[in-house]
């Protein structure tokens, strides 16, 4: 139950990532807005999020070898499917805490069950070979052939979830959708990476952190 608490209280913690556009009027947003405009990811209380100030092509290290345009399009790519994994990552990682597995084998003649597989990082050790090489043949495959890196857009036509609703989004519920999907995934990467890191000090894994009250003020919301 402490775990499945955790879940809910770290979903309910992402909506202060979400982001806080005011409604744009004007000629900006009558177009279908692009998902590579620097204006994307721009909100409250971080406002543009530039620390090292590579949007200054004078201080860009790759200004020497790429034009400011291609620079900015490539960083923007990397950084929306990073984020698009690492919130994939963090689902994973608390639905697996929480010991919420497919039923059935992962591998049947190795007689290893999906819940065989330990939390943590320790679940990616477990693995049989072939399963890795499934995994990474399969990654590869993807970012060739149906989604493929070259295309910085972000868009691979697959809509926006919506059923039984056409799939297109337009001026400001775009332009809040867009936000949404960069600051989410920031702060999905920042999640993330804290977990790792904290199970690799601790050597506990998030359930594990919850269960023994290692999260310091954090535990109290789990007691």
């Amino acid at each position: 139950m402490k775990s499945v608490a955790a879940i809910l209280a770290l979903a309910s913690t992402a909506a202060a990532f979400t982001p806080q556009t005011q409604p744009t009027s004007g000629t900006a947003l009558s177009e279908r807005l692009s998902s590579l405009d620097p204006s994307i990811g721009v909100t409250e209380p971080l406002g543009l999020y530039d620390p090292l100030g590579w949007l200054d092509p004078s201080k860009d290290p790759a200004s020497g070898f790429a034009t400011y345009h291609a620079n900015f399009e490539r960083r923007r790519a990397v950084e929306r499917k990073h984020g698009r994994i690492a919130m994939a990552a963090v689902v994973g990682m608390l639905f697996h805490n929480a010991d919420i597995e497919f039923p059935g084998y992962l591998s049947k003649e190795l007689g290893i069950r999906f819940s065989d597989v330990p939390n943590g990082m320790n679940g990616l050790f477990s693995l049989p070979l072939a399963g890795l090489t499934q995994i990474v043949f399969a990654i590869g495959f993807v970012e060739l052939a149906i989604w493929p890196a070259s295309d910085y857009s972000g868009d691979y036509g697959t809509g926006y979830g919506r059923p039984f609703v056409p799939n297109v989004l337009e001026g400001d519920e775009l332009k809040y959708k867009l936000d949404m999907e960069i600051n989410q995934g920031r702060a999905a990467m920042m999640g993330i990476m804290g977990a790792l890191v904290g199970e690799a000090v601790t050597g506990q894994t998030l359930a594990e952190q919850v269960a023994s009250n290692n999260l310091g003020l954090f535990s109290t919301l789990f007691e």
